[in-house]
């Protein structure tokens, strides 16, 4: 199973459609946004998924309740942490970046997922994949980043947007 994994958005649509796009084109049966869509307007975006979406609040995130309305149909927001059993893989994703290390040594997890930092993180601690997609929205950075995870053999590639123009 293929997932896509995005995170900081921060209301950039244009970012948020080239995303889609590549998520789109490479098939992914869900998207992680790992927080911080920011405004409910990213759901004009997001509709465009040929799959659902999981996410979690971020530190930025307004509106909330108004965000989850924005996104029904779409997928779902809840309150960090997301857990999930995917494809038989044990999953987590949060925002912020003050758990991973602890959470990746319990090897609870295969993938722990998390944002915040709008930096990539693509590492293995024991059995765990922790993956940062870095920020989509590009705009601390200058660079906008997703990631594609292969859950088959727990394989994950930071994607640069400007790379892959539609």
């Amino acid at each position: 199973m293929k997932i896509g994994i995005i995170s900081d958005t921060h209301d950039n649509l244009p970012q948020i459609k080239k995303a889609v796009a590549i998520f789109n084109r490479e098939k992914v049966e869900l998207v992680l946004h790992a927080g911080d869509f920011v405004s409910p307007f990213t759901a004009l975006e997001f509709k465009n998924l040929n799959g659902p979406l999981y996410g979690v609040f971020g530190n930025n995130d307004g509106d909330k309740l108004y965000l989850q309305v924005k996104f029904k149909g779409i997928g779902e927001i809840c309150p960090v942490p997301y857990e999930a059993n995917i494809d038989h893989r044990n999953i987590i994703m949060l925002h912020k970046e003050k758990l991973i290390n602890n959470l990746a040594e319990s090897q609870k997890y295969e993938v722990i997922i998390y944002g915040h930092t709008h930096r990539t993180d693509l590492r293995k601690i024991g059995k765990t994949l922790i993956v940062n997609p870095g920020e989509c929205g590009g705009w601390l950075t200058g660079k906008s980043t997703i990631a594609l995870l292969d859950l088959t053999n727990l394989e994950a590639e930071i994607i640069d947007l400007a790379d892959k123009m539609q």
